[in-house]
């Protein structure tokens, strides 16, 4: 069982409780195929093995590549002699009663998870936006950020860094490298298309250059988008039509419903480069309270993340507690430059998904 004890598990099970104050689990547990409500940690089983027969010990893994044709074992969900059937759901609590315990409760369960990141053999991806600084600010490890030269993280980190008095370490990003990086991420996580990818390179290459400085360990500031409204499609609900809610507290559970796939994504090419993940950010009792946020604790205007904010300006500078930031496969570029690469290799965009097309190239 990977991320909690069985202890910890077994209560779950027995209990129903989908946040049980753990940072997540997926495994096996006497017998019992477990994978926690959020998918905080990837699980693997064959596609020909239906939900209802035997699962052989061979026929299950934390790995795609270790299955002949893996599929992502549904998170919240338990397999037993019984088959494959859903036992956690994300429990819906009504709001906080006021603001101030709204915010005093965010920076509980934010500063108590952070704080207790064991720091040993850590570094911190860092891009100087309200997420990542909470992180340096609390944590003593070293700050990694990676970009090419002109790209907007780069210039934030280095920023935010000055504002904590601090360094961050630069990864330079280049074509020679994301050439070589795109056919281990597609082969790591299963995923060719265009988006994943474009997400995971900056990470991939990140933690490449940690895992080489001798650290195998990745902070990251994963989830605080998704838990407390960092989206714009979250910001314009119901307008937006990339969502489906009528709310902004609605349209918040519909993309923390997305973190299952995103983290099993990233996971993999983390530990793919050579590191393992660490996203305090994400620790049952952080979802717990960004669940009990109404709309305007997330949204005010033109503010997102209006809790988190105010909850870190105990930790950070003002400026760096109200800054917005890019998501990393645009602030990095590493979005840009792949198009680019794709275009010059001949996928062009007048053709049907170019850069997908492009990936699958460089893996045949």
């Amino acid at each position: 069982m990977q991320g909690a004890d069985t202890d910890a598990v077994a209560d779950a099970l027995e209990s129903g409780d989908a946040l049980p104050d753990t940072g997540g689990f997926a495994g096996e547990m006497d017998g019992v195929l477990a994978r926690d409500v959020l998918g905080r940690y990837p699980l693997f089983v064959e596609r020909a093995v239906s939900d209802e027969a035997r699962l052989d010990p061979g026929q299950w893994s934390h790995d795609p590549t270790a299955l002949a044709d893996p599929r992502s074992f549904p998170a919240g969900s338990v397999r037993d002699e019984r088959g494959t059937r859903q036992r956690w759901s994300l429990p819906s609590p009504d709001p906080f009663d006021t603001r101030e315990t709204a915010v005093e409760q965010v920076r509980a369960a934010v500063e108590t998870s952070i704080d207790a990141v064991d720091t040993a053999s850590l570094a911190i991806a860092f891009s100087g936006g309200v997420d990542s600084a909470l992180l340096a600010a609390r944590l003593d490890a070293p700050l990694y950020v990676a970009g090419f030269p002109d790209s907007h993280d780069v210039e934030a980190a280095q920023s935010a860094a000055d504002l904590l008095g601090t360094e961050v370490r630069v990864v330079e990003l280049t074509h020679d490298a994301i050439e070589r990086a795109v056919p281990e991420i597609a082969r790591a996580t299963n995923r060719v298309n265009a988006m994943d990818v474009q997400i995971a390179l900056p990470l991939y290459l990140v933690a490449e250059r940690v895992a080489a400085d001798g650290f195998d360990r990745l902070a990251l500031g994963q989830g605080a988008d998704e838990l407390f409204g960092g989206y714009a499609k979250v910001a314009k609900a119901p307008e937006d039509p990339r969502v489906e809610a009528d709310t902004v507290r609605g349209a918040q559970r519909e993309v923390v419903a997305s973190l299952p796939d995103q983290l099993e994504r990233d996971v993999l090419a983390l530990r793919a480069a050579g590191v393992e993940p660490v996203t305090p950010l994400l620790h049952d009792r952080v979802v717990r309270a960004a669940l009990r946020l109404d709309g305007d604790l997330l949204v005010d205007g033109e503010t997102r993340k209006v809790a988190l904010r105010a909850a870190a300006r105990d930790s950070l500078p003002d400026e760096i507690a109200d800054r917005d930031k890019k998501a990393a496969q645009y602030g990095s570029l590493a979005a840009r430059e792949l198009d680019r690469l794709a275009r010059q290799a001949g996928y062009k965009r007048r053709m049907d998904d170019h850069v997908t097309q492009y990936v699958e190239s460089l893996v045949d």
